[in-house]
């Protein structure tokens, strides 16, 4: 028996084929009761359609590419989310790569979502490569800057203000009295740690009498911030910081596990602490971590957002979305808060 076609979906379900091709790729135009019963003519006919030789015909597949900086974190894992959700809701479905801070990984996902033709390409970049998706967008491919702002690039982008999320958490410490703080985290060149570092040294130049010392951490992880915090926790108390700004949760989580199982230092007591993300645990943490809160889930639902207008017909302008970042204060900084 031969397979179904697309024709005869269109026949038992009494549409044109355009129309059963928009519910196949464009289902947000057509109605839902149009949409309802295409589907089950689809279900009927046990109709697969073959997206190799559509993705011959239209240049492009129903899938989009995202590479992410570290999938271990939530944030990204969150973010990742909000960029299915509303992929699904346009027909179509989500790639994910882990670049791991390497270039070299990065750079081998980018060929790959090339050789795969995707639909366009979503990517939380290590360094600047935007040399690299000039020459994917040449052959077809567009892209848009995930968690990273556009800065002039020619390409969308969707980011928070890491400036100023830097800014907010250093002058909270500060607030709370203290004048030693540490910033932790790395590596530098990725461009969210050099700007959450930019806004912190900003609110300590605004403070005379507080001094900011830069901790580089080998990586971005809970193990790397249990490390630093171990070297923290030993060092004599006249050298050691009040305060520590962490670059994301996860350091700040491995610097509250190393504090309190010194058995020594108390936190915020001893040490406040502030991370960034807030991802979801940072409230059920030992201590409640203070941290500053990134809408992750609308970050990448946006960027999704974003790449489908680069993909119409025509394309639209490029946009340069930043959204602000908000202090969600508990108590690793301030004494008696939730």
């Amino acid at each position: 028996m031969a397979a179904a076609s697309i024709k005869d979906v269109a026949r038992l379900a009494g549409v044109s084929v355009g129309t059963v091709s928009n519910v196949l790729n464009r289902p947000d135009r057509v109605s839902a009761a149009t949409v309802d019963r295409v589907r089950a003519a689809i279900d009927e006919l046990g109709f697969v359609r073959n997206d190799a030789a559509r993705q011959l015909r239209v240049g492009r597949s129903s899938t989009v590419g995202l590479i992410v900086l570290d999938v271990r974190n939530p944030f990204f894992t969150d973010l990742a989310r909000g960029a299915e959700d509303r992929a699904a809701a346009a027909g179509l479905s989500v790639l994910l790569g882990n670049s791991d801070d390497d270039p070299a990984r990065e750079a081998a996902y980018l060929d790959l979502f090339e050789e795969q033709r995707v639909h366009g390409v979503l990517i939380s970049p290590i360094g600047d490569v935007t040399e690299r998706l000039e020459r994917l967008r040449e052959r077809g491919t567009p892209a848009v800057l995930v968690d990273r702002s556009g800065d002039g690039s020619g390409f969308s982008a969707v980011s928070v203000d890491d400036v100023a999320g830097g800014f907010l958490a250093v002058k909270h410490l500060i607030e709370q009295g203290r004048t030693r703080i540490a910033f932790l985290g790395g590596p530098l060149e990725i461009r969210q740690v050099a700007d959450r570092l930019e806004g912190a040294r900003r609110a300590v130049a605004e403070s005379p009498g507080i001094s900011l010392e830069v901790i580089t951490a080998a990586g971005l992880t809970v193990i790397d911030g249990r490390r630093a915090g171990d070297e923290i926790a030993a060092r004599p108390a006249s050298s050691r910081p009040d305060a520590i700004f962490t670059v994301n949760d996860l350091i700040a989580v491995g610097v509250l596990q190393a504090l309190v199982m010194s058995g020594r230092l108390r936190v915020p007591d001893d040490i406040a602490l502030v991370g960034y993300d807030d991802i979801d645990f940072a409230s059920a943490t030992i201590v409640p971590l203070t941290s500053v809160r990134q809408p992750s889930h609308l970050i990448g639902a946006t960027a999704l957002e974003l790449l489908l207008d680069a993909t119409a017909e025509p394309p639209t302008e490029p946009r340069d979305v930043v959204f602000q970042p908000e202090l969600v204060v508990r108590a690793s900084s301030r004494p008696g808060a939730p």
